[in-house]
């Protein structure tokens, strides 16, 4: 068997993708091996793949391929997410193209709309997914809003109601006015902005007299309803209990006073619009204030808005400011840096808006969860977020629930009457009518007189029973898959959304199965460019993570993305990290094929070099595999490809190989062979979660496989003892063949040419690897001396001097000159590095590394001089 002469990606990834499909590798079922289980963070069911999801589901499939390799029963359940924000705004956007209105439809209709749009754009990106070499479940492929899941859902918000913990209140939310919804707390982000402070003059009523005000909206002194003074100010002793004229409104409104005004900011004198200030609320809640909502849903001014009525509420800020000026009730304006809430899904400015939503009472449901991450039942990877998981828990507020959206799972209550509180809460209407009837004591209710509440629940509603309701626990809580596949064991996700996605889903698990969802969360960081800026379409920094794949391969940008991106830390993502993970596998496959392209002689002795270089490789592959074993219990996937990439780069590819190949148009031993297939079918195992195409390709190769040989179904390699006095050997030996290797470079002697080499053995170091280091630097005598040959060039390792006799006139003048340049440099050299770590501020704050490697450079620097030194002193006698 051979290898193709170079490596085709795109049809070696198509070949295996489709062969493990076909042979159902990837589908779990309940069985008697433990199970390892992964849920996927569902991505919009509208969305297309991005770099983040590139770094999280590459992660994910390390994991999962790892997991199968060690024998565990592995499912990776993918799925979607509904997103009612983003769906319904990408079909309302496509209904206006088509001249629609969603306005001029019904409910039914709309939703006809948005299911023919998910049909046609659900799912693409999970297609993806399978380009990039995810191996997902895909049989168990979900989707929030499926028969089951939904009723998980309502099944899941009747409960709650019933115990207490989901009420309906008349609020100040967070109002979206281009989703035209509420949102979470969490949905808001905050961006700090240049605007104005724009100061305000107020008539006093009945006099000359005015107040001034400071407003960073103008627009809604329309709404005002009080001025409001700190009843200890002395400045305004003289306007208690008198009336400001609001301008432009022309409407009398009360001073009041409250010890909530701060006396140092602005002018002292607080403008009072309950309507439109969660703040101004609460105070108008104190003083009785009557409350002028002037906005319509989408922020344009209503009625009360007089002459502006109609207009967006930017356009009137504009345009009020110039009345305002034009009347005398300008006084000033001056420039403020102003935190302004904007809506996370479609960036616009929110509006404070009191409104009926429905709330989840979170503080008692938040503590078991919060429990579970301080005690270590849940770890969060790295441990740097527990202390925004903790201050996010024991601050949470009531969670509200509910979106003024169509799309998504509509609320499951009906109003039977006029009044707020004449509703019912039931899983269906026949249960709904049921209670209304005995509500109200009136069995001749119908259904024609149930209304349902038109408002959808928020997407995270649903998600937050993602782990349990993708196998059915909410429905059938003691199912076997559910018992089986429950509590998963890792979750990969981004750290924004700690608190919308992983700490309510750790809320339901305890309250509905009494148990943590999973045992890790790994945060990944955020991809960002060279520049560190954040990867998005509107910068036009994000590269098509699909065209990225066609040019390097599905295995190289897996690679690539992992080869820098440790747990919680930002990737700051270049392309050539692409063509590094490119080349490692070209690297991977040009190894393997030189291999598959040896002749074999069974009849050949093993030299005495192949088998001490057999027998290091086994022990330094050990060695790598107590690191992996290391560095994936602590979930450093990054530190653990670096480990993969070193050991099969470094030390199969470019030490092994050269060390056990046979002499040009000659055949190597069998025994030697036959070794070194069985380490690169190790060296494939685990470089499989980080390369799966390119790793089951050649692991194919090797050897003819039945399917249930497979790689992607093969075993884990056991760990053994190590021995390190091989290792350390072998280190020893690779310095002095490279000393071996750079006097033939400066002195031009071609590899074909035979050296003799002396050793002035001071450390009385093992002859192991002699066999190795004559055949690696075509040694003709390696012979071991008393004293330092004259005469000779020379280099040092450790205690030990090496020398080379070269035969041919050498000009001592040019080489002592060249030695002494070295040393003076290298000298120079050390001073630095000395002073560095006697500097004590350097050593007691740079890290312990950094440290590491400037007493490596310093160790490295002294031997060198010695061996400069020596090399003069043998020339100079």
């Amino acid at each position: 068997m051979a290898l193709a002469a170079k490596y085709d990606a795109k049809s070696v990834e198509e070949k295996w993708y489709n062969y493990w499909m076909k042979n159902n590798y990837f589908h779990s079922e309940v069985d008697e091996r433990e199970a390892y289980t992964i849920v996927i963070p569902p991505p919009n069911v509208t969305g297309v793949l991005h770099m983040g999801h590139m770094l999280n589901n590459t992660i994910q499939d390390v994991l999962i391929r790892r997991a199968r390799l060690k024998g565990y029963n592995a499912c990776w359940v993918p799925g979607t997410d509904h997103a009612s924000i983003a769906t319904e705004a990408k079909v309302v956007a496509k209904l206006r193209e088509e001249g629609i209105s969603k306005n001029d439809l019904t409910r039914e209709e709309f939703l006809k709309h948005a299911w023919d749009w998910t049909h046609k754009h659900g799912g693409i990106i999970l297609e993806q997914l399978k380009k990039l070499g995810a191996s997902c479940d895909w049989e168990r492929t979900a989707f929030t809003m499926d028969d089951n899941l939904s009723a998980s859902v309502i099944k899941v918000f009747v409960d709650l109601y019933n115990k207490g913990l989901i009420y309906r209140g008349y609020r100040m939310v967070n109002w979206d006015p281009e989703a035209k919804t509420t949102l979470s707390d969490e949905e808001v982000i905050y961006e700090e902005k240049q605007g104005n402070l724009y100061y305000l003059n107020y008539k006093i009523e009945g006099s000359d007299d005015f107040l001034t005000i400071a407003t960073t909206r103008p627009e809604t002194i329309l709404g005002d309803t009080a001025i409001c003074i700190n009843p200890n100010d002395e400045r305004f002793t003289h306007l208690k209990g008198k009336k400001a004229i609001v301008p432009i409104a022309d409407r009398a409104i009360p001073i009041i006073e409250d010890d909530y005004v701060d006396m140092e900011f602005g002018t002292g004198c607080l403008k009072v619009t309950p309507a439109h200030d969660q703040n101004d609320k609460e105070l108008g809640d104190r003083h009785g204030l009557e409350v002028l909502d002037i906005f319509n849903d989408d922020a344009t001014l209503n009625a009360l808005g007089l002459h502006y009525e109609g207009k967006d509420r930017f356009v009137v800020r504009k345009e009020i400011v110039k009345e305002l000026e034009s009347i005398g009730a300008l006084n000033k304006i001056e420039t403020h840096l102003n935190k302004v809430g904007t809506s996370e899904r479609t960036k616009a400015v929110i509006e404070p808006k009191l409104s009926d939503q429905w709330f989840l009472k979170m503080e008692d449901l938040a503590k078991p969860a919060l429990d579970a991450v301080l005690n270590k039942e849940v770890n969060l990877v790295p441990e740097k977020f527990i202390n925004t998981y903790r201050h996010w828990m024991e601050n949470v507020r009531d969670w509200n629930i509910s979106r003024q959206l169509w799309w998504g799972h509509q609320i499951p209550a009906y109003y039977y009457g006029k009044g707020k509180e004449d509703f019912v809460v039931a899983e269906s209407r026949e249960q709904a009518l049921a209670l209304a009837q005995e509500k109200t004591n009136n069995s001749a209710l119908t259904d024609a007189d149930l209304t349902q509440d038109p408002d959808a629940l928020d997407t995270w509603f649903s998600s937050w029973l993602w782990p349990m309701s993708v196998f059915n626990g909410i429905l059938e809580p003691e199912n076997e898959e559910i018992n089986y596949y429950y509590p998963t064991r890792d979750l990969v996700t981004a750290p924004e959304i700690l608190f919308f996605w992983v700490a309510r889903m750790i809320i339901a698990g305890y309250e509905y199965k009494g148990e943590k969802p999973f045992t890790n969360v790994y945060l990944t960081g955020i991809v960002r460019d060279k520049q560190r800026r954040k990867m998005s379409k509107s910068l036009g920094n994000s590269p098509d993570p699909l065209d990225l794949i066609d040019k390097y391969g599905a295995d190289g940008i897996r690679v690539g993305m992992l080869l820098s991106s440790p747990a919680g830390n930002d990737l700051m993502f270049d392309e050539d990290l692409c063509k590094q993970g490119s080349a490692f596998v070209n690297k991977i496959f040009n190894a393997s094929r030189l291999i598959l392209g040896w002749e074999v002689d069974h009849n050949i002795e093993q030299p005495e070099a192949s088998a001490i270089a057999v027998n290091w490789y086994k022990s330094r592959f050990q060695k790598a595999l107590s690191e992996l074993e290391d560095s994936y219990s602590k979930y450093r996937i990054s530190d653990a490809l670096m480990t993969t990439y070193k050991l099969v780069w470094d030390d199969f590819c470019s030490w092994l190989l050269e060390m056990i190949k046979p002499a040009y148009g000659s055949p190597i031993d069998g025994k030697t062979y036959n070794e070194v297939i069985a380490m690169l079918e190790e060296n494939l195992k685990i470089l499989h979660p980080f390369v799966p195409f390119i790793s089951e390709e050649i692991w194919q190769q090797l050897a003819e496989r039945n399917d249930d040989e497979a790689l992607i179904i093969a075993s884990w390699p056991e760990v053994n003892e190590v021995d390190e006095n091989l290792i350390q050997g072998f280190e020893m030996a690779s310095e002095v063949i490279s000393g071996i290797r750079t006097i033939r470079k400066e002195k031009n002697i071609a590899f074909k040419e035979s050296i003799e080499m002396m050793v002035l053995n001071v450390q009385n170091n093992s002859a192991e690897f002699d066999s190795v280091i004559a055949k690696m630097g075509n040694l003709s005598t390696l012979a071991y001396v008393d004293e330092k040959v004259d005469g000779a060039l020379s280099f040092r390792v450790k205690s030990n001097e090496y020398f080379i006799p070269i035969s041919g006139a050498i000009n001592v003048e040019e080489e002592i000159k060249k030695l002494t340049e070295e040393l003076t440099y290298t000298e120079g050299f050390l001073k630095s590095v000395q002073k560095k770590l006697q500097n004590e501020r350097f050593v007691n704050n740079a890290p312990e590394q950094v440290i590491a490697n400037e007493r490596k450079k310093e160790a490295d620097a002294e031997a060198k001089i010695q061996t400069l030194k020596s090399s003069l002193e043998s020339l100079q006698n």
